[in-house]
């Protein structure tokens, strides 16, 4: 998942975690090769290889005990939208867990990056980028958006996956006059249209120009239906 920001690097935000690379503190697990997940060879469909770092990523985290949710494509995917996934495996984590996610993952043989921007950390598995983002839509990740999260099988693996509502409004608000790509998102919103609360992501994206494109878009699509005036 990516997030639109047109400001230059951004200063370290309070309270988020220092957190340094493998190659800065290399780590040797007792039972397994190190950077495994890296070296493995990648399958040969681009989507069956992220569904691939997904699963395995999401496996770790489970067995690490850690609160997370699958978002982005994957999340669409696990949902009943298509399985054409995009750029990358994207989780949903609190700030605050943000150290122990990568202690966790480093403890597995990945290389966790802290990326110049404060609100996620990657990392990369089977040959596929792996977001681990704190904010959502220009929205912090909450322990409320996680509890609400749905146990769903991503392929075959069963791990939390965020709410069809938070899901959509996740992939809308982010619109603006410099990222207003509608054809993925419209294509989840068809797959998902029964499964979210629609009014309650209206309610979220205010009247900005560009989700309000985009609802309009939905109506004359009758994907959604239209909004009521009010008397």
């Amino acid at each position: 998942m990516t997030r639109n920001r047109e400001s230059a690097t951004p200063a370290r935000r309070a309270g988020t975690p220092r957190l340094r690379t493998v190659r800065e503190n290399p780590v040797q697990p007792a039972s397994r090769e190190p950077h495994a997940y890296n070296n493995h060879e990648p399958p040969s469909d681009r989507s069956q290889a992220i569904l691939e770092a997904a699963k395995q990523v999401g496996s770790v985290l489970k067995r690490g005990g850690h609160t997370f949710a699958v978002a982005g494509s994957v999340a669409v995917y696990a949902h009943g939208g298509s399985g054409h996934l995009r750029h990358d495996a994207d989780f949903c984590v609190r700030r605050s867990d943000a150290e122990a996610v990568a202690g966790t993952l480093t403890e597995a043989g990945l290389t966790v990056r802290t990326p110049p921007e404060d609100w996620l950390l990657k990392t990369t598995c089977f040959g596929e980028e792996v977001d681990l983002l704190f904010e959502l839509g220009h929205r912090p990740v909450t322990s409320d958006m996680l509890a609400r999260a749905q146990e769903l099988p991503v392929d075959s693996v069963h791990m939390p996956v965020l709410a069809a509502t938070d899901l959509m409004r996740a992939l809308i608000e982010p619109f603006s006059e410099h990222h207003c790509d509608f054809g993925p998102v419209l294509a989840a919103a068809r797959a998902l249209r029964e499964k979210v609360d629609w009014q309650d992501v209206r309610s979220s994206c205010g009247d900005r120009p560009m989700p309000a494109a985009f609802f309009f878009l939905l109506e004359r699509l009758n994907v959604i239906a239209p909004q009521k005036e009010p008397r």
